[in-house]
């Protein structure tokens, strides 16, 4: 037995010394202590790694004892990457205290041109908004980067995500603009520097985007410019333009978007009303109400317009093709469906011709053709010792007049319609006659300022209200 164990142990490996295991516990010094076997090298990597990531923002502190020669070897290859890993973090840090860019402006001159050639093909009846051209102007904007750069493209279907801030509360506004192509072959916008600023006014009232009115102008121009084609030449038709901006950041929570869209479509239309230029019933309505003081009534937000699609439905079932909306006790006349409503009358203590509109008071919009109306008729109606007044008005006042026979003819205005006569006014269950005589369209005045504001647009007078769009 003494014989076998003898012979294991000759060809076993010899073991370590009792008193040499865990020799550098007790050596001063490298040279006195056994060399030690080396640690793996992925183990002494991460180990290191970690310390050197604790102590970057640390001052280095000096080593408590030497290294083994085995351990120096190790560590002298891997040298290089740790001077650049401190760089690098050390940079990290220091860009964290730099000021962040300011979100981007609005910037025409970056627009990106990728339209198709296509021309759509116009139906003989161009139903008001009916159809749209093959090309539209797209800008996103987001709250760090602001706006991105504009681009004219194909008009498509958008993605939006369910939780879109203008799905769940509204987040959108609009504009509504035409270029009119005149007898001259040449394209027309009218005034859409006044669309410009409203369409600002409406976007930073609900919190989104503010961008610069000039800059936005300069695009319109550019995409009429590419759609000149598509402007019809029909007199009384146009390009409507239809820019809208909207939220798009998704959150449940009821905040001002983070990011939103804007895009303008381009619809050839036809006259708003089916019937075209001829009168038509109104029905008062102040069951439901359109707009309330210290609301957003004067603003052109998405919000405003949905309310009123049921009592528009059921006017029309009952034979009337707008509302006349009123507010208040003493029934003040605002709005004419989405139009601003004007009435002309003869005073009854002075026998002064008198166009009254309501005041800009926050129930009805700031309508571009409203105040074009007004302009004109004080050049001149005034001369012709007419008054052109802004003040409020109510259905009484109007009931007074037709029974007293001083109602002279009334109207309404806006950029779809431009200008629309009216026949008559159903109140209270009493129908209250605007004028006309049975087969007249329009009373003198109405259709004098239709002539003019016309003009203007087509370019049968030269004024600085048109604005040449060259073609493209």
């Amino acid at each position: 037995m003494l014989g076998g164990r003898l012979a294991k142990r000759a060809f076993a490996p010899a073991a370590r010394p009792l008193h040499l295991r865990h020799a550098t516990r007790f050596y001063s010094t490298p040279a006195e202590a056994p060399t030690a076997e080396p640690a793996p090298k992925k183990k002494s990597t991460k180990k290191k790694k970690t310390k050197e990531i604790k102590r970057t923002d640390e001052p280095t502190a000096e080593p408590t004892a030497e290294p083994t020669p085995e351990a120096t070897t190790t560590t002298a290859e891997p040298t290089p990457k740790k001077k650049s890993t401190e760089k690098k973090k050390t940079k990290e840090i220091k860009r964290t205290d730099e000021p962040k860019a300011p979100p981007a402006p609005l910037d025409a001159s970056l627009v990106l041109i990728d339209t198709r050639k296509k021309r759509t093909h116009h139906p003989r009846d161009l139903e008001f908004g009916s159809f749209c051209t093959d090309n539209m102007l797209s800008i996103k904007w987001h709250r760090n980067a602001g706006w991105y750069q504009p681009t004219i493209k194909p008009y498509r279907k958008i993605l939006l995500q369910p939780a879109a801030s203008v799905l769940q509360y509204a987040f959108t506004c609009f504009e509504g603009l035409k270029a009119y192509k005149g007898t001259d072959g040449r394209v027309r916008l009218f005034r859409p520097e006044l669309n410009a600023q409203r369409f600002l006014k409406s976007a930073q009232r609900l919190g989104l985007p503010s961008f610069d009115p000039v800059e936005f102008l300069k695009l319109i121009h550019r995409l009429v410019s590419l759609e000149h084609g598509e402007v019809p030449e029909k007199r009384g038709s146009a390009l409507y333009l239809r820019p809208v901006l909207f939220g798009t950041s998704s959150s449940l929570l009821v905040n001002t978007p983070s990011s939103a869209r804007m895009l303008t479509m381009c619809s050839p239309v036809g006259p708003y009303h089916a019937t075209g230029f001829k009168p038509i019933a109104l029905e008062a309505t102040s069951s439901a109400v359109r707009a309330w003081p210290g609301g957003v009534g004067d603003m052109k937000l998405g919000a405003n317009y949905a309310p009123t699609a049921v009592p528009q439905r059921d006017a029309a079932s009952r034979g009337y093709q707008q509302n006349l909306w009123l507010f208040g006790e003493q029934d003040y006349i605002t709005e004419a469906g989405t139009m601003n409503f004007f009435v002309a009358i003869r005073n009854k203590e002075t026998g002064q011709n008198e166009l009254i509109t309501p005041p800009l008071d926050g129930l009805i919009l700031e309508g571009i053709t409203r105040l074009s109306i007004l302009e004109l008729a004080r050049q001149r109606l005034v001369p012709e010792n007419w008054k052109v007044l802004e003040r409020r008005i109510t259905m009484k006042e109007v009931e007074d007049a037709a029974k007293e026979g001083r109602l002279l003819e009334a109207f309404a205005t806006g950029t779809a319609a431009v200008i629309c006569p009216l026949e008559s006014i159903s109140w209270q269950n009493k129908k209250i006659a605007c004028g006309l005589a049975k087969d007249d369209k329009a009373g003198p005045i109405t259709q004098r300022l239709k002539d003019l504001i016309e003009g203007i647009q087509f370019g049968d007078e030269e004024h600085s209200w048109a604005q040449v769009v060259q073609p493209e």
